[in-house]
């Protein structure tokens, strides 16, 4: 599975790394370091990448691949 986070729409609040931290790596300033990017999702990390995406208020981060 692989997640996108949308880089104009990422505010920096840090709560999809709350969830998890692994895929959701945050740059010094509290965005996500990969924003723009296609992130991999570890395998057996699905479930905590979803629960940070569904933390994400302003809805950056999509699944591209499941």
């Amino acid at each position: 599975m692989r997640v996108k986070v949308n880089g104009e729409q990422c505010s920096g609040q840090g709560r999809c790394a709350k969830y998890d931290p692994v895929t959701y790596q945050l740059d010094d300033n509290g965005y996500n370091a990969q924003r723009g990017a296609e992130i991999e999702v570890r395998p057996g990390m699905e479930e905590a990448a979803i629960k940070g995406m569904r933390a994400c208020p302003e809805r950056a981060i999509k699944i591209v691949d499941s």
